[in-house]
């Protein structure tokens, strides 16, 4: 039987995504970035920070992301200066990622901007409660 749209918990979630997607943007766009350049970005710099300079596999593994598309969005944050994208030694095939200076000290604010844009979308819900479903709905199947 049918829910009406209100009820059915697919057709929210997309809405909440909708919006939540917005936010993200808007508090991202004074820094130039898209939301897939974020996520990229601050995988990388937080991987380097670990002392591990990723190939584009393992990036888009840690982001989540397909890696073709990966890879064509690290090329325009290579272009914007935030990335280096240097062949790796042992494989050349594989490019090794590196986060610039200019990379390293936009990571940050973009991170403060999405959390606070996170902050303020999540405030209706306790942050707890919140995390627990999340990390329940993206959990993998089987």
């Amino acid at each position: 039987m049918p829910l009406n749209p209100g009820e059915s918990p697919g057709f929210l979630l997309w809405h909440a995504t909708l919006r939540w997607q917005r936010d993200i943007a808007a508090a991202l766009a004074p820094l130039d970035l898209t939301h897939v350049q974020f996520v990229l970005l601050a995988c990388a710099w937080w991987l380097n920070n670990q002392g591990e300079h990723p190939n584009q596999l393992a990036l888009a593994r840690q982001a989540g992301t397909d890696v073709k598309m990966a890879s064509q969005v690290l090329r325009a944050l290579e272009a914007k200066g935030l990335i280096e994208r240097e062949v790796d030694p042992t494989d050349t095939r594989a490019k090794r990622l590196r986060v610039t200076s200019s990379g390293a000290e936009l990571a940050p604010r973009a991170i403060a901007a999405v959390e606070l844009a996170d902050a303020t979308f999540f405030e209706p819900v306790p942050v707890d409660d919140a995390i627990s479903l999340l990390r329940r709905l993206a959990r993998p199947a089987g």
